[in-house]
């Protein structure tokens, strides 16, 4: 009697801790936590070839597509607040900004002008860009989402926008630097990083309420929209 006792005492735990995790498994979110946490915690960390360019235009020493990297990094690092607001002269201050703000700023980093780029686009090219209605406004028009969409569809190269877990092929495509546009439930633009997790995946830099961080980019709910690389050459 004793020993049918103990045995009660560890398998309804068991039970209930079976159950719980059939149910969480059964959701979204929980589902990715746990394939990731448990049912890959044994797997061998998946390594990606980089083949970014090593262009180094800016001639600092560091090639262009990791400059634009630790731009966006430092708005991680500074903890950029999001806040969206209109500028005369089209900057927000430096500790603030939006999702578009961190593009602008890592390619700063790189001497490229975004904006004076887009501006320039958007006088030859009005009607192309569908936030402008007409009449561009060089104080906002190279802060929207879809006006960089249009931009970097135009002046950069349009890649894969499939994310598949420790597939060689796929995540090869997706090197840091690049950029990755979402625009389905909410218009949305980060820039992917150096860093991936144990499956290749990379993660994100981008800019939502509260503060700039970094993301895996498994775990945007929204469907990838587009994923550009620049022409560094």
């Amino acid at each position: 009697m004793a020993g049918d006792e103990v045995n009660k005492k560890f398998v309804i735990p068991l039970i209930i801790i079976f159950l719980i995790l059939t149910i969480a498994y059964i959701f979204v979110p929980f589902k990715s936590i746990i394939n990731e946490y448990i049912f890959n915690i044994f797997k061998p960390k998946f390594i990606v070839s980089e083949n970014s360019s090593k262009v180094d235009n800016n001639k600092n020493g560091v090639a262009d597509p990791l400059d634009i990297v630790n731009g966006a990094y430092s708005e991680v690092q500074n903890k950029t607040k999001y806040i969206s607001n209109y500028h005369n002269g089209g900057y927000p201050p430096e500790k603030e900004g939006v999702c578009t703000d961190v593009i602008w700023r890592g390619f700063k980093t790189a001497n490229i002008n975004i904006k004076d780029l887009i501006d320039e686009d958007i006088k030859r090219n009005i009607r192309l860009y569908p936030r402008v209605d007409e009449k561009a406004d060089p104080n906002i028009d190279f802060r929207r989402v879809p006006n960089q969409d249009v931009f970097f569809s135009r002046n950069a190269l349009s890649l894969t926008t499939e994310v598949k877990a420790r597939n060689a092929e796929n995540l090869k495509e997706w090197q840091p630097g690049d950029i990755v546009v979402f625009n389905k439930g909410y218009e949305h633009i980060g820039i992917i990083s150096d860093k991936r997790d144990k499956n290749g995946i990379p993660y994100v830099i981008h800019n939502t309420k509260p503060h700039a961080s970094i993301l895996k980019l498994s775990y945007f709910t929204a469907p990838v929209h587009a994923h550009y690389r620049w022409k560094f050459d």
